[in-house]
């Protein structure tokens, strides 16, 4: 019978702080406290999942227990405690997983253990893991013994989520952050693991492995055992796409060349291919983000070290980083950026994401029939002969932005500095602007509309189109439970053209209203086409809040009101104390 099979994560789980990976200057730290004799009562071990808190919380143990370490600080391995505690079953290693135990009755099992004194070895280690998973009252039966342990106790604490435990606990620790593990320490270990398995594996290969694994040692080595069952002992790139339905990076390539020469279709078609293997548009759309962020990044020797690929991703990458300046990068970050938040609220998703490549690819190009916000960030540096460029003038003098001017305004003082010949008079009111005026805001002397830089919208709107975009914001945002409760029961009230109270009955629906109020008002701003709308919340002064009374209180005055009432307590010879 051949042996029995063992998962990698399991089978090369680290046994000594020196197989740690990707955890050295932290594993050395707890080294040089062991050496020294200056042992805490309390860890906490916090980070990702996968990067090794538990682990190190094991050998951690096994070293401070071992009755021969060696002479560089490891444990042994071979003495009865190491033995016993490589086995699973040493007296003095206990482990609680407070993911499934996190009950009062769970944690007194472990304050109950304290106080009995370790056989063998001179600590007694309790391991607490998911330790943000215990109750409120678990947490407050656990302070008092992780405050005062006896002398021989070590408490430590594994959690993935530092912010939710107590600052009581917190406060009684001695806290070590985990960081994720890098890619090429992840591709590292893979190749040792693969080489003791008498596995061939591309380097390149692995690197797609350990990108998916974000971070995390287990998720790689347990992605490693799916790969290498699939492909019969030899881990291919092909492979690898192939059977774990990554996108290959090749994809992203091709996309930036189409980018760079203009080529809308060439970019439709490259979607549409990847639709057809079966690929979500969002994690399309996120990746090719990475991808542009990747190449900003290489852009700049400088910031090179940033990059977290393997070595002949990151060697194209610095090749293709040339083919376009650094602002293009910027104005197609924030593009995806927007495409990455409009996506859940699209009607047709497909459209828009064909519409961002559409107009990614049309960045550099000044006949762009898109905004020139899109495009204005990304023209070329001015030494280069043949950069793309903007006309001084459009062919077709634009049209100021129709806004409201509910007050009458002063005519702008002339700059002291030479002016150009004065812009003609904004058009008449007409159908396309419903009737309003147009408004130029003066920025440092010069009008925003004669210098096109910025401008900010203010058309007038009525009672009714507000109440349209506020119940428009409660419709869409059904996740905000306490906000739209609020806004469905509050009294929103006009008190000049661009500035709005909302009456609420209750403090608490303040405090919803001034966490959400930035998100609140962009929605709104952005429906009305106005930037100057302004709200605050308030208590509603004509609101009673009913007084609650002290029993006793309470029934003197029920007593004082029913003159019945209080007649029939006389005759029964009741009095209220």
């Amino acid at each position: 019978m051949s042996e029995q099979y063992i998962v990698s994560a399991r089978k090369y789980r680290p046994a000594t702080f020196r197989s740690v990976v990707g955890q050295r200057n932290l594993t050395s730290t707890l080294k040089g406290a062991i050496d020294s004799g200056r042992l805490a009562h309390a860890y906490l071990f916090c980070g990702p999942r996968g990067v090794g808190k538990t682990s190190c919380a094991r050998i951690f143990a096994k070293t401070i227990n071992c009755l021969s370490p060696t002479a560089d600080g490891e444990a042994c391995g071979e003495c009865e405690s190491c033995r016993a505690i490589d086995r699973g079953n040493s007296f003095n290693l206990s482990e609680l997983d407070a993911a499934s135990n996190n009950r009062v009755e769970d944690i007194r099992q472990i304050t109950e253990q304290v106080n009995v004194p370790p056989q063998v070895g001179k600590y007694r280690v309790f391991i607490i893991d998911e330790v943000h998973m215990l109750t409120q009252a678990a947490f407050n039966a656990f302070l008092k013994t992780l405050e005062e342990p006896p002398s021989y106790a070590v408490f430590i604490l594994a959690t993935t989520e530092k912010h939710k435990v107590l600052p009581t606990i917190l406060s009684r620790c001695q806290i070590y952050d985990f960081k994720r593990i890098t890619l090429g320490d992840i591709v590292d270990h893979l190749e040792y693991v693969a080489q003791s398995e008498g596995i061939t594996a591309e380097r390149k290969a692995l690197g797609v492995i350990a990108r998916k694994a974000d971070g995390a040692m287990r998720d790689a080595l347990s992605i490693f055992d799916q790969v290498a069952a699939s492909c019969a002992g030899n881990i291919t790139y092909d492979a690898v796409v192939r059977n774990l339905n990554v996108l290959d990076y090749d994809y992203f390539f091709k996309l930036v060349e189409t980018f760079a020469k203009a080529d809308a279709p060439g970019a439709l078609l490259l979607y549409k291919e990847i639709r057809d293997r079966g690929f979500d548009s969002l994690f399309f759309i996120n990746s090719l983000a990475q991808h542009i962020r990747d190449l900003m990044v290489a852009a700049d020797p400088r910031t090179l070290p940033l990059l977290e690929t393997p070595d002949d991703i990151g060697e194209r990458l610095v090749q293709q980083a040339r083919m376009l300046q650094p602002k293009w990068y910027y104005a197609a970050m924030k593009l995806l950026n927007d495409c990455d938040l409009q996506y859940r609220t699209s009607s047709n998703k497909q459209l828009l994401v064909e519409l961002t490549l559409i107009r990614l690819s049309q960045l550099n190009n000044p006949d762009s029939p898109f905004d020139k916000s899109d495009r204005k960030v990304a023209l070329r540096d001015p030494s280069d002969p043949h950069r793309a460029t903007l006309p001084d003038t459009p062919a077709t003098p634009a049209q100021p932005q129709p806004v409201a001017q509910p007050q009458p305004v002063a005519q702008p003082q002339p700059a002291p500095q030479p002016q150009p010949a004065a812009q003609d008079q904004a058009p008449a009111h007409s159908a396309a602007t419903g009737g309003r005026r147009p408004r130029s805001f003066q920025l440092g002397g010069t009008s925003a509309q004669a210098t096109g830089s910025l401008e900010r919208l203010r058309e007038s709107f009525t009672d009714e189109q507000f109440m349209l975009a506020w119940h428009q914001f409660i419709k869409v945002n059904p996740h905000l439970q306490i906000l739209t409760s609020a806004m469905t029961s509050a009294t929103p009230r006009r008190r000049t053209d661009e500035e709005f109270s909302v009456l609420v009955d209750h403090p608490a629906q303040v405090q919803a209203f001034e966490s959400a109020m930035p998100n609140l008002l962009k929605f709104l701003r952005e429906h009305l086409r106005n930037d100057y709308l302004t709200l605050k919340a308030e208590i509603n002064p004509d609101k009673k809040i009913a007084k609650f009374l002290p029993p006793q209180e309470f029934l003197r005055k029920v007593v004082t009101d029913n003159a019945a009432l209080g007649e029939f307590l006389k005759q029964l010879d009741i009095e209220i104390c």
